[in-house]
């Protein structure tokens, strides 16, 4: 079979996206090629955009063309289907991450390694062909241990039973709570695979918070699921010092997440004319960008060049989810087309590093990565001593020398704790924990007022946050996210402004508590489990 393989695809029906040839090849599941039962066989996934499958055009081996009568499509839901059921009268839908098994009645020869080419059409994206190489796995490989899975519903009791009991018979024990859950499994889908359980973090209260945000504006009960003891209570105390000060003033000051490309050419010039071509461009880059959602709005793109790669971080705002995944479905489509208009671009990643993803750095402290939210407060001097047993003045000459110790260390934080209350605060509300990675880069502040009181103020310049989409929607989790009013659309903001006010509580507690010398006697008292 003779297939021309251009770079990428033609525009499609009413004009989509283009999608480059490196990007369909991610189309095939590398390591699926094997013989079963006589014949040869692969697994397609997609992990592009969903799309319907309209005609098969070919499907060739090793350059021989298999006669498209020997060939059967294995859909999850158990359907079988043939080529010439697949025609623009009966679609073949093939949405985003499902799986379709490609079988053959040709088997595979012997040889290392295989070239597979494909070629079909879609809607919307027209003709579409690639061909990639694979080996064989062996039949050690093939009947390797795996756990079990249902590709029809993986959700279901039975499916769950089934990694229950693989789970008792590998360890010799039987969990006693790990097993038992209150809420349908079907709402961990596009949460967690393979789900078999549940991990059950205590929840303890601290509050009321006051806040006086463009958001959050009132008092609050806060929900910290954690398992270290004094947590709760360091919290808890500082939120009281706040509420008996007048509360706390918190303010998003940015909005910004990442995706970071990297484009490589022959050399420096080169990478120097992108860069310009670049910001010529953007008007139409931010239009491929914004059609994968109506939500995701591109604000700019920063420019980093080195030697001889460019490394772009697109920086957009996506409403109230965290983001990250379609900031990726964004930058993707924006890439595609760049790819098909600039000549001189050798290799391309999507994902550089740079973005810093579920990692500390400089640059999200410089430019926000996520929320910027700032929260502050004045401590009156009379609280600050009957609750806190310091003076503004011993804790702000605390504050100081604290400075320099994080300077010394390379910390990502002058303060003292933020990263404790982000995560309790991540883990109720079904926020991404490993951003915490990110969020618990903090920049504090302290001064004694002419009137001697403290004005401390904290800013969170990486704050990753959502109030929809990810693990807001899990049971326990959403209703952590309801009792604070943050649940949904349009509240994205708020939680932010709550979240920066609880991180202020904190450095205030613990910071007091090392002034005054509490620290190691409270940890004793509370925080002691053996």
């Amino acid at each position: 079979m003779s297939m021309a393989l251009p770079h990428g695809v033609g525009l499609g029906l009413g004009g989509c996206m283009i999608i480059p040839g490196f990007a369909l090849k991610k189309l095939y599941t590398v390591g699926s090629l094997q013989n079963s039962n006589g014949g040869a066989q692969f697994a397609l996934k997609n992990r592009l955009s969903d799309v319907e499958v309209v005609g098969v055009r070919g499907i060739a081996i090793d350059g021989k063309a298999l006669p498209l009568d020997r060939v059967r499509f294995d859909l999850a839901d158990g359907r079988e289907l043939t080529p010439s059921q697949v025609d623009p009268s009966h679609p073949l839908a093939f949405p985003l991450r499902a799986v379709v098994t490609v079988r053959t009645s040709e088997p595979l020869r012997v040889v290392p390694k295989h070239e597979i080419q494909i070629a079909f059409d879609t809607k919307p994206f027209g003709k579409i062909e690639f061909k990639v190489e694979d080996a064989a796995a062996s039949q050690d490989v093939r009947q390797e241990f795996r756990i079990p899975r249902d590709d029809a519903d993986d959700y279901r009791p039975e499916a769950i039973q089934k990694r229950q009991a693989l789970v008792e018979q590998w360890s010799g024990t039987r969990p006693e709570h790990l097993f038992r859950y209150s809420f349908d499994p079907h709402r961990a889908k596009g949460n967690c695979e393979n789900f078999t359980g549940v991990a059950q973090v205590p929840v303890g209260f601290a509050g009321p918070l006051l806040i006086h945000g463009e958001h959050a504006d009132g008092e609050f009960l806060i929900p910290l699921a954690t398992s270290e003891g004094t947590l709760v209570a360091s919290y808890n105390r500082g939120m009281k010092v706040l509420r008996l000060s007048g509360g706390v003033r918190a303010t998003v000051m940015a909005d910004a997440m990442q995706r970071a490309p990297v484009f490589v050419f022959r050399d420096a010039r080169y990478a120097r004319d992108f860069v310009l071509w670049i910001d010529r461009n953007l008007a139409t880059i931010r239009r491929e960008a914004e059609q994968t959602s109506s939500v995701v709005k591109l604000q700019y793109i920063d420019p980093y060049v080195a030697n001889k790669f460019v490394y772009l971080r697109f920086n957009f705002t996506t409403g109230d989810a965290a983001g990250q995944n379609m900031v990726g479905r964004a930058t993707f489509a924006a890439c595609n087309w760049i790819l098909e208009q600039f000549e001189g671009i050798t290799d391309f990643f999507l994902e550089s590093n740079f973005a810093t993803d579920k990692k500390a750095s400089q640059v999200n402290i410089l430019r926000t990565r996520g929320k910027r939210v700032t929260a502050e407060a004045t401590i009156t001097r009379d609280v600050l001593v009957e609750y806190l047993r310091v003076e503004p003045e011993k804790l702000a000459y605390h504050y100081g020398v604290a400075n320099v110790g994080a300077f010394l260390s390379g910390a990502n934080n002058n303060g003292a704790q933020s990263a404790n209350g982000i995560c309790a605060m991540f883990i109720a509300t079904g926020q991404d924990v490993a951003n915490v990675a990110e969020s618990s880069a903090g920049v504090l502040y302290a001064e004694v007022t002419p009137g001697g009181d403290l004005y401390i103020s904290f800013t969170i310049p990486s704050l990753i946050v959502g109030t929809y989409g990810g693990g807001t929607a899990l049971a326990t989790q959403r209703e952590c996210l309801e009792l604070l009013g943050c649940y949904g659309k349009g509240k994205v903001n708020r939680l932010a402004e709550i979240v920066a006010g609880v991180a202020l509580a904190g450095e205030v507690s613990l910071g007091a508590a090392i002034s005054s010398s509490d620290w190691v006697s409270s940890h004793e008292k509370m925080g002691r489990n053996r």
